[in-house]
């Protein structure tokens, strides 16, 4: 029987959702916990990678198991867990259901903060300087939209069959101190979004044009583009199948 499990974790404390050979993850993490409730090797099929620090406030999940599941088994798991990983739900599916190639999209959040707040250090970016260009970012993010080649923001030396991904939106909000950036696609490439929000910031500084922005799209190279921010600002937020 295939299972589906629902869970979110703060990232700080892993390198990355899969799991490595020299470092902890969250995927090793969730294993663990199910191998040693359930008795026998359990291992997970996630619905995506996050990179070294990268949150997740929703992220799905697929094991087998040859036993039926009862409610409790949520309570279970979290109880062996770490706090910075929580299950929210465990559920049955078809057996040819799939965490990763089922899921139609994936959503993203890069958190800013414009000047010093403590409590949030751990989950934005703070910027002390500077307040960037609002409008003239969501005028360049708009731009995404019109591409489906996104190699530019990709991470180099990375192994993949192709780099184009389906963005179906792309914009800022801010609430107050908070810059919120927005994303969501079928697919991301690795760092694609941290690039991407990088090189936004320098149009919103005055560091590059709208124009320039495009150009630099449209010329597939890493190099091009603007500064990988910090992971700790990145969430992934909705998966949907």
């Amino acid at each position: 029987m295939r299972y589906f499990i629902e869970l979110s974790y703060n990232g700080k404390n892993y390198h990355g959702w899969q799991i490595q050979p020299d470092a902890i993850s969250v995927q090793e993490k969730l294993n663990n916990a199910l191998s040693t409730i359930f008795q026998e090797k359990i291992e997970v099929v996630g619905a995506g990678r996050t990179d070294s620090g990268v949150h997740a406030s929703q992220m799905f999940a697929h094991f087998d198991i040859e036993k039926e599941l009862k409610k409790e088994v949520v309570f279970r798991i979290n109880s062996i867990l770490p706090n910075d990983i929580a299950v929210s739900q465990v559920f049955l599916v078809n057996n040819e259901k799939h965490a990763r190639f089922d899921a139609s999209s994936r959503s993203y959040e890069y958190k800013i903060w414009l000047g010093r707040n403590p409590f949030l250090l751990d989950f934005s970016w703070q910027i002390h300087s500077q307040k960037p260009n609002l409008d003239l970012m969501n005028k360049a993010a708009k731009l995404l939209l019109e591409y489906t080649d996104f190699q530019t923001f990709s991470k180099v030396k990375t192994e993949v069959y192709t780099f184009n991904c389906d963005i179906t939106e792309a914009y800022w909000i801010q609430n107050k101190n908070e810059l919120i950036f927005h994303i969501s696609a079928n697919r991301f490439l690795r760092n694609m979004v941290r690039a991407i929000v990088g090189t936004l910031l320098d149009v919103g500084l005055g560091k590059i044009s709208i124009e320039d922005f495009e150009q630099i799209i449209e010329s597939k190279n890493r190099a091009n583009a603007g500064l990988s921010v910090p992971a700790k600002g990145l969430f992934l937020t909705h998966i949907k199948y």
